[in-house]
Formats: C-alpha cells, structure tokens, sequence
C-alpha cells in the first residue's frame, strides 16, 4: 500500500514538473508573438503603452492588473481570439494565442 502511495505521489511530482516546463516553453514562446502582435498597445510589461491610452483610452491596456488576475483562461483566450471593445480579433493560430497568454501570465507575476 505505501508503494503505491509512493508512486502515486512520484507520478504527480513528474506531471507538475512537466506542466510547469509546458507553460514555461509556452511563456517563453509567446514572448516574441506578444512583442509582435500585442506589446504595440499594452506595453512591453502589460501595463498599457501611454501613447495609445491616449488615443484609445485606458480601459483594457493594462493586461497585469488584477482584473485580468481574475479571468480564467478560457475568458481571456476568447478575447485574444474574437476582440473586445476596441481590441480586433487576433490573426494568431490557436496555439499561438494559448503562447501569447501564457507570456501575459508570466508579466502577471
């Protein structure tokens, strides 16, 4: 019985280890495609590019702050996929958008 609570707990260990490498690669990935396609107006670090609230306003350029903490990735995958507000849609692959979040995420910490 404690072998195979052992392995269990092992198993677990490797798959976190592993998860944490993926979104790692994923922020890492994303780096580039954000700099890109999104850093124009929220800013290298997330908190929105001054020249562009001042043309769009600053509702939404901030993508680091607690709000978007709050937003699942679902919900902010679809806005990176479909547009919001003044935001278009994104021309990003899928798997691409999924890289640019996590590149967000990791700004977020």
């Amino acid at each position: 019985m404690r072998h195979k609570i052992n392995l269990t707990i092992a198993g677990l260990l490797i798959w976190a280890g592993t998860n944490s490498a993926a979104l790692a690669a994923d922020a890492d990935s994303g780096k580039a495609l954000y700099e890109k396609s999104c850093a124009g107006c929220h800013g290298a670090d997330g908190k929105g590019n001054e020249k562009m609230a001042k043309i769009l306003g600053d509702k939404g350029l901030n993508i680091v702050g607690s709000e978007t903490k709050k937003k699942s990735d679902e919900q902010l995958l679809k806005v990176i996929a479909e547009g919001a507000g003044k935001m278009p849609a994104s021309k990003l692959t899928k798997e691409e958008q999924k890289q640019a979040l996590g590149y967000v995420r990791s700004l977020a910490k």
